[in-house]
């Protein structure tokens, strides 16, 4: 991306932080050429420090000096592997992090009132553990300049975003509050930057999704939006159990208390306050998740969804890759295994370990069935394809499909499927395009019009692709419509219709895509 320097200058905006100081920048690539107001790192809580860790998000309190949005800030306590450093770029990382962004498009003047546009408010995934606003790989400038207003949140992580405590010392979800108080802010706040606070979309991927969700599902975010794009990602599994219980949620932290010498019944909450953050990073598991039953999730999906105890009066915009699972495999199974039809179902005993009540049986002679069941390189594919089924393409496909069947024709209900992907991007995200496929991701350098800002190394299908991506992304944020190259996700006769999401045939549209699997197999884990 070239910043033509001359041309940036200060931008002074006064919010209930205080006034906050951004720049506007002069983008100038091969395919684009705009002017973008940002603001980086405008602090909308008090930090999560000391008596505050743990604990609710406090809103920021007003400063009479000018607050510096012009450079990044600090990302959230996280283990940074290679290949998040390699695609994030250089991050630091403290327990001060709670920021948010903002990219407008520079307005004509600043004598002229121009309508407010609508808002895209941005969750960042990596299964609750990981990720930063301040990635390179989520700039909204590209996006911005597609008369949106992008706003993006930081959140707290892993234990510190969401141990359980059972007490307003430790109520868990906390990260979600981090969230929703960077809702509030945007409500209270978004009109000065040009943006429409009762427009506001909410979009996430993976773990960013799994959030966006979580405020479908919460009553505490009735009103702070009014449309949701779920990228890769639903809270909903199996229908008779959680994840994780609140229980077994109390009993890891407490168990974590002890191993980190915090044993006192009365004190342990406070004990592990004052414990290194670098000490409780080490207790984070591969996944993180919320917890239900409580003030933010007070009902399992399945039973919102039964008792329409949710924030159903929105329009949605949901889908997955094709490959979902793919790019996951290296964190679910050693790749120098040999695997075995023995060794697949051991593995798939292990994900029921974590995810519960799996037909293991029926369910690994499901994605055992024609393959050969002596070639270890075909077997772990397939559990790649059961991983990402299970953990990533159902729930997102299942949710969006009841949301359709109570909502629509009231509100719009879309759903898709990526199956192109950017080989630089893949490769980046450690991903073979050729032998593992759409993977885990694929979607955001199209979303964030990446291509656009960082041409180098894209190709030109890339290029084209990108322009389309953008486009219906945000004529879904401004109208909650998309063009006749999409259809509504339950057609005539219930049938399920899904967008291709291809630069190769912008107009097909699939059917009976999940039949087998979502609508089959794994049916009645889920409902």
């Amino acid at each position: 991306m070239v910043i033509n320097s001359n041309n940036v200058s200060a931008v002074d905006i006064n919010t209930t932080s205080g006034v906050v100081r951004g720049q506007t920048i002069h983008i100038q690539t091969t395919l684009l050429d705009a002017k973008i107001d940002q603001w980086l790192g405008i602090p909308y809580a008090e930090p999560p420090v000391g008596d505050l860790r743990f604990t609710y998000p406090v809103s920021y309190k007003y400063r009479k000096d000018i607050i510096d949005t012009t450079k990044p800030k600090n990302s959230c306590m996280q283990i940074s592997t290679p290949i998040e450093h390699r695609i994030y770029g250089n991050l630091t990382f403290s327990e001060d992090c709670l920021f948010i962004n903002i990219w407008r498009q520079t307005p004509p003047s600043e004598h002229i009132d121009s309508p407010l546009n609508p808002v895209m408010f941005w969750i960042h995934g990596g299964g609750l553990n990981t990720g930063s606003i301040f990635s390179r790989t989520y700039n909204g400038s590209a996006l911005a300049a597609q008369g949106v207003v992008v706003v993006s949140v930081n959140y707290r992580l892993g234990k510190l975003g969401f141990m359980y405590g059972a007490s307003d010392e430790a109520p868990g979800n906390v990260g979600l509050y981090d969230q929703l108080l960077g809702l509030k802010w945007v409500r209270d706040n978004i009109h000065r930057f040009g943006g429409d606070k009762d427009r506001v979309t909410i979009f996430g991927q993976s773990a960013g999704s799994w959030s966006v969700m979580s405020h479908i599902l919460s009553p505490l975010s009735k009103g702070l939006f009014q449309r949701a794009i779920l990228e890769s990602g639903a809270l909903m599994f199996n229908k008779d159990r959680d994840v994780i219980s609140k229980q077994e949620a109390l009993q890891a932290s407490r168990e974590m208390a002890d191993t980190l010498n915090c044993t006192d019944d009365g004190q342990w909450v406070q004990c592990l306050r004052r414990v290194s953050p670098d000490e409780l990073l080490k207790h984070n598991g591969f996944l993180t998740q919320p917890i239900f039953d409580s003030q933010f999730l007070p009902f399992r999906t399945q039973s919102a969804l039964a008792k329409n105890l949710y924030n159903s009066d929105i329009d949605l915009l949901a889908g997955v890759t094709a490959d979902e699972g793919q790019g996951l495999l290296t964190s679910l199974i050693n790749p120098n295994d040999t695997v075995t039809a023995d060794v697949f179902k051991m593995y798939v005993k292990l994900v029921n370990s974590v995810f519960h009540n799996i037909d293991v049986e029926t369910v690994s002679e499901f994605y055992l069935k024609s393959i050969n069941r002596t070639d270890s390189r075909a077997l772990k594919h397939r559990f790649g394809d059961l991983a990402g089924d299970l953990m990533l393409k159902c729930p997102t496909y299942l949710f969006a499909k009841q949301l359709a069947r109570q909502r629509q024709p009231a509100n719009n209900v879309y759903f898709y499927e990526l199956t192109y992907a950017s080989d630089l991007f893949e490769r980046l995200n450690n991903c073979d395009p050729v032998v593992d496929g759409v993977c885990h991701s694929a979607d955001i350098p199209f979303v964030f019009g990446l291509p656009y800002l960082y041409p180098e190394g894209y190709e030109k299908e890339d290029y084209y692709f990108t322009r389309w991506s953008m486009k219906w992304w945000t004529d879904f944020v401004k109208n909650g419509v998309l063009d006749n190259d999409w259809a509504q996700m339950l057609g005539p006769g219930n049938v399920t219709k899904v967008k291709n999401w291809n630069p190769l045939d912008l107009t097909k549209i699939m059917q009976h895509v999940f039949d087998d699997t979502c609508d089959g197999v794994w049916q009645s884990y889920y409902l």
